[in-house]
């Protein structure tokens, strides 16, 4: 019994311990089991938004001051840049925009690095840049991303280098850049696009744009692990109209590409009447402002406040103007180093943000210039190809100068990090003399013209129902010689119209006379002599695009002859028309058939006829000279050809030296 009794109690002890050991085993199992299931729903919590703020700094459901929770997200590796309490937070710390504008498209990819860095070096930590639709999209459905058009790596090589961006999306970017970043072919559309509107066919060409560009740009959004901070809507919309519903079509088509998290803003000069129509009040868009460099920053920063909800509105100047564009025939612009420097301390002194504008100007490449306009259209006047602003990063990309040495002083005072030691200028060397020669007349480059690509009208045709966007077109036509001479007239014509007779070949060979030039900012009557030619005299007129308007009222700017022309009063009638791009001057010249063609304007039959001006027929279309293409293959070519000989012409009465004349003459 007493063993019974002793092998009971050790069974029984046994058994507890038994039950011991399995509570205990499970109870690890349990917590192992609980810690799994916590860790598995970490990124769920991580991926959440953030709650609510309030104007206050303490939430009605944490009693922690706001930047301690934003510093406790930081702690688990969530990256976030957000508007609040009037301050712009970079995971989860108050930061500071001190931006520049630098454009990928005006500086050649293998300068990106360096030109980049000098920036750094100027103290910033963004890059504000545009986008150009035109030349990512030359011709319509033709998308250009290689080269000087590689946005993505772009982007990716400011981050590489540190450097935070702000996305200038459009699609309207006026930049001084041609049509400001409109596509010409857009106004090739018949019935006319309104552009910068409500417009549904606008619309819909819009949509197809950001339909491509804006998921390209998706993943490198800041949220996602980019540096995308910011994307910016339309540009200085409050200038040009009052569309809110085309501005918040915008904004609904981003939001659907790009996110919820993603701040989008606008930008607008710092006046009211220019802020109520050119901000999104009401869609969440953060409203920046841009003003003239010698203002008083802080009155246009308290109306800032007034366009962004409490709590949302940052003093941010997105153009803080380091310099000035220059137009043909004025002197080169300059600002004063000190003044500049002065009045960028007045903004960064209380903690404002800035955006030099520029930053490094750089050039604008092949015949992709804007243009302005001042009272009416006819006031014309077209931008240079150098695109230096006088900003503090020269064109060439020195900084050995007073501008950007005033502007690091300031920026270092107010970087919370130490900038990178000053570079040097660029070694740049002499290539010596260079002997020019002439190798073609004009003339002669028009003969591998397929007689296809000759287009007939009764009236003259804009360059862009021509499907052609740059360079030149030849217009042909003739009229019967009055003895004394006769007087042409064209009314319109956009932007510079050289003209030219001949008799043909059987009176003089066929030779061509200049006889004078109409310009669009002056437009006057050309006096035509009398030329004794056996039948009717040949006319030609040669019109040069000097670039699209990209800012105001007359942006709608179609090149070409936009009027009838009239000979003594009477409107000429049956024109020729041929492109002329200037996308290949290596060709030589081996006939000239076009004078053959004009001497006998009645026996040839060139081409397809246009029926009128306002469009052009599909099967037209498909025959006209197809030649919307960059012209990035020569700009090599035509920036050292300007370069060499312009400053050897003389002047015409206004100034301009035009770089048509160098081949012609």
């Amino acid at each position: 019994m007493n063993r019974s009794k002793s092998l009971a109690a050790t069974s029984k002890s046994i058994t507890a311990m038994a039950r011991k050991q399995s509570s205990k085993t499970m109870l690890i199992f349990f917590l192992l089991l609980s810690l799994l299931a916590f860790l598995s729903f970490l990124p769920v919590f991580a991926s959440l938004p953030s709650l609510p703020s309030y104007s206050h700094s303490y939430d009605l459901h944490f009693h922690l001051p706001r930047h301690q929770r934003l510093h406790r997200r930081q702690k688990i590796g969530v990256r976030k840049f957000e508007i609040a309490e009037d301050k712009f937070w970079k995971d989860g710390k108050p930061f500071q925009i001190i931006g520049g504008d630098l454009h990928y498209f005006r500086v050649l990819p293998e300068y990106w690095e360096d030109r980049l860095l000098r920036a750094k070096a100027l103290g910033l930590n963004t890059i504000q840049t545009y986008i150009p639709w035109n030349l990512h999209e030359p011709e319509a459905g033709k998308l250009v991303f290689e080269g000087i058009a590689d946005l993505v790596s772009f982007l990716k090589l400011c981050q590489k280098l540190g450097l935070l961006v702000m996305l200038r999306a459009g699609p309207y970017i006026c930049a001084e850049w041609d049509l400001g970043g409109f596509p010409a072919w857009l106004l090739s559309i018949h019935p006319d696009v309104r552009l910068r509107s409500s417009d549904p066919a606008y619309l819909q060409k819009v949509e197809g744009w950001w339909g491509v560009l804006l998921p390209k740009v998706a993943p490198l959004l800041y949220g996602n692990g980019g540096p995308i901070i910011m994307v910016q809507i339309e540009n200085e919309f409050g200038s040009y109209g009052n569309d809110k519903a085309y501005l918040s079509h915008l904004v609904k088509l981003a939001r659907g590409h790009l996110g919820e998290d993603i701040i989008l803003y606008t930008t607008d000069g710092g006046s009211r009447e220019t802020l109520e129509k050119g901000t999104i009040q009401g869609d969440g868009v953060f409203a920046a402002v841009d003003f003239t460099t010698g203002d008083n920053p802080w009155p246009i920063f308290k109306l800032q406040k007034q366009f962004n909800s409490p709590g949302k509105s940052p003093p941010l100047s997105s153009e803080f103007y380091t310099g000035w564009l220059t137009h043909w025939s004025e002197k080169m612009a300059r600002t004063d180093a000190d003044f500049t420097a002065a009045a960028l301390e007045k903004i960064m002194l209380q903690n404002g943000s800035v955006v030099l504008y520029m930053a490094h100007g750089g050039t604008n490449f092949g015949f992709y210039n804007g243009a302005n306009t001042g009272a009416d259209e006819s006031d014309y006047k077209p931008d240079l190809t150098s695109y230096d602003y006088d900003a503090p990063i020269t064109e060439s990309g020195d900084v050995d100068n007073a501008k950007f040495k005033a502007i690091r002083r300031v920026v270092g005072k107010f970087s919370s990090v130490s900038l990178p030691s000053l570079p040097p200028n660029n070694k740049k060397t002499g290539y010596g003399s260079i002997q020019l020669k002439r190798t073609a007349f004009l003339f002669d480059l028009l003969d591998e013209i397929d007689p296809l690509h000759i287009v007939e009208a009764e009236s003259p045709t804009a360059m862009e129902y021509l499907n052609q966007m740059f360079g030149f077109v030849l217009y042909v036509s003739e009229y019967a010689a009055k003895t004394g001479g006769s007087k042409l007239v064209i009314p319109k014509v956009h932007d510079r119209a050289q003209v030219f007779i001949s008799c043909s070949p059987e009176v003089n060979g066929g030779q061509v006379s200049y006889v004078g030039t109409i310009e669009r900012w002056s437009n006057q009557a050309i006096n035509l002599p009398n030329v004794k030619c056996v039948s009717s005299t040949s006319l030609f007129i040669l019109v040069e695009n000097m670039g699209r308007v990209n800012y105001g009222p007359y942006i709608f700017d179609r090149k070409g002859i936009l009027s009838s022309v009239y000979v003594d009063g009477s409107v000429l009638k049956r024109w020729k028309m041929i492109s002329i791009p200037f996308h290949n001057l290596n060709e030589v010249p081996k006939f000239n058939p076009v004078i053959q063609v004009t001497s006998k304007f009645h026996k040839v039959s060139a081409g397809k006829k246009l029926e009128h001006n306002s469009g052009m027929s599909q099967e037209h279309k498909k025959h006209a000279v197809s030649n919307g293409r960059t012209l990035l293959p020569t700009v090599q070519f035509f920036v050292h050809l300007t370069l060499l000989l312009y400053t050897s012409l003389p002047s015409k009465s206004n100034g301009h030296k035009p770089w048509c004349d160098i081949i012609i003459f």
